[in-house]
């Protein structure tokens, strides 16, 4: 048997303990597989002393990260650390530049540096891998770099935040408000304290920036996606959403178009009919429109340790077969400069919800708003609430707010947020206009 190759393992929460635990358990029959052994000779974390679900007693333990990435005694560096500056990347590039491969799950390191660390990586002839960052066990990356290569990918979108995902489910399903279920995800453990990375849509950017450069072979360009979290879907956007026969789903988009990708994150409506629709809970999902694969849809569970660790040990495996590649299925010194689509030039149907003041004149100067920018309005339905019970009188009344829903055909963005902005400067509405994107399957 040959050599086993040698691992230092930085970073020892959910995911690290899961690889730890995967290795454990099918270390003999992959040792079978590859004719050769994988062994943890160092790792490295926070804290020494912390009870952790798997023991660390036996490995070589790194007080220092840098330290660790640069050993000799390893030939493959893990960092599942986090975070897209400080330690995460100094031991990275260490460890490439020691000649290290190096594998990753830290989906915002690369979303930043990518670029720049796939250059060093091709420089010292080690490989670059990170199919954990981007929808856990879901093999998105690989089927990117490699499955569809010989393919021109036209677009690539997908649901890639399972916060978010199990919010907007919860909300659908049992009729509840964003707030509320955004507690029970953080009692759960799917939220954050401070949630904003997820529901504001910054997580799914990350994510995002990386397929973008494996689908259209350009330069990662994660400061150039359009971002909307969900924090202003209201239980009143979901029943409309169902009313008009879809759901809400907070989607990462990027598209080829004449003028340039669009990259974009931001709540839609998909049709309930289509297979993204029926994507619940904190499942994730990718979806690749090519020339002659056609549509691909790949899903399955987007976090979480042994989702996660199966994706990280998947890299390790293509290392420990010796294959190398550009991190971007392109060398990196040929990905193209990234080209922005025209701001503002994204064209689809949009819902809107306004609140509209009930009063002589408003919805004729709301239609003249939406006419003077060449809208045309597909349907305008005043809604009644759901909650309104028989014999309750849920009629508007005169001069009060009351919900009205506009559904657009086809214009563009910057023509819709034009006329809102006009609509709300005007005094007919008594909140910010809510605006989602209806999205084509």
């Amino acid at each position: 048997m040959s050599q086993p190759l040698r691992l230092g393992v930085a970073g020892l929460g959910t995911v690290g303990a899961g690889l730890l635990v995967l290795l454990q358990e099918h270390g003999s029959r992959l040792a079978h597989v590859l004719g050769r052994p994988i062994e943890v000779t160092g790792v490295s974390a926070r804290s020494r002393t912390k009870k952790r679900s798997v023991p660390v007693e036996d490995f070589r333990w790194f007080d220092e990260v840098e330290r660790l990435a640069v050993d000799p005694s390893i030939d493959v560096f893990v960092e599942l650390i986090g975070g897209e500056n400080g330690v995460a990347k100094s031991a990275v590039e260490a460890a490439l530049k020691a000649g290290k491969h190096v594998v990753t799950a830290n989906k915002a390191l690369l979303a930043w540096h990518g670029t720049e660390l796939a250059r060093l990586a091709e420089k010292h002839g080690v490989s670059l891998n990170f199919e954990a960052a981007v929808a856990g066990a879901i093999p998105v990356i690989k089927t990117l770099r490699e499955s569809l290569a010989a393919n021109q990918v036209r677009r690539v979108y997908g649901i890639m935040n399972g916060t978010c995902n199990y919010i907007l489910t919860k909300m659908q399903e049992e009729h509840r408000q964003f707030g509320d279920v955004l507690q029970e995800a953080q009692a759960k453990g799917y939220a954050e304290a401070d949630p904003t990375f997820d529901i504001g849509g910054f997580d799914t950017a990350h994510k995002l920036a990386l397929l973008t450069s494996l689908a259209f072979g350009t330069r990662v360009a994660f400061d150039q996606i359009h971002i909307e979290g969900i924090q202003s879907i209201t239980q009143s956007d979901i029943e409309a959403a169902d009313d008009l026969g879809y759901r809400i789903k907070l989607l990462g988009v990027a598209l080829m178009t004449e003028s340039g990708i669009e990259q974009r994150v931001h709540p839609a409506m998909v049709p309930k009919h289509s297979a993204i629709a029926e994507v619940s809970g904190v499942t994730n999902c990718v979806a690749v429109d090519s020339d002659f694969a056609g549509n691909l849809l790949l899903a399955g569970p987007g976090a979480g340790a042994s989702a996660t660790a199966s994706a990280v040990a998947s890299d390790i495996l293509d290392i420990a077969r010796g294959a190398v590649m550009p991190p971007f299925g392109v060398p990196a010194a040929k990905l193209r400069p990234y080209k922005r689509a025209k701001l503002g030039q994204h064209q689809g149907a949009y819902y809107v919800r306004l609140s509209v003041y009930d009063r002589p004149g408003a919805m004729a100067g709301i239609t003249r708003r939406m006419g003077d920018r060449e809208v045309s309005l597909e349907s305008i339905v005043q809604r009644r609430p759901r909650w309104a019970l028989p014999g309750i009188d849920a009629r508007p009344k005169p001069g009060l707010p009351t919900p009205v829903i506009l559904i657009t055909h086809e214009t563009t963005e910057e023509a819709i947020r034009g006329a809102l902005d006009a609509i709300r400067k005007d005094g007919h509405v008594s909140e910010t206009p809510q605006m989602i994107r209806i999205e084509p399957m």
